[in-house]
């Protein structure tokens, strides 16, 4: 069973030396604690800024390769478009030249609508 001095705390003196000196300890071991508290928050600005870092990275090499691709895209496409155009245009030149009276009348009946549109 533990003595009655054992559960008590020990007194101090009020105005001697050992709580001055118990002050003066503490006061250095919370300057202690505060430097390692900035010491452990500038290691953490550190590696959030390397994170960041390395996410903006990641970020940009995708959105580079995801440019390329759709730039691929987009010329494949515009050479379907331009090949499709000149089949077109072929055939447009092949039935002039088979019918060419069809061909005339058309582009008259045409034109007429489009100037009876063009009035309105």
């Amino acid at each position: 069973m533990a003595n009655t001095t054992d559960l008590a705390p020990t007194r101090r003196k009020v105005n001697g030396a050992p709580r001055a000196a118990t002050a003066s300890v503490r006061e250095k071991h919370l300057e202690d604690q505060i430097s390692q508290l900035q010491s452990d928050l500038k290691g953490i600005a550190a590696t959030l800024a390397r994170i960041s870092g390395d996410k903006v990275n990641e970020a940009r090499d995708t959105a580079k390769s995801e440019y390329r691709n759709l730039r691929a895209q987009g010329q494949h496409v515009v050479a379907d478009v331009q090949d499709q155009a000149g089949q077109v245009e072929k055939q447009i030149k092949d039935t002039i030249r088979e019918k060419p009276l069809t061909a005339v009348a058309s582009a008259v009946g045409i034109g007429f609508l489009l100037a009876l549109f063009s009035r309105l």
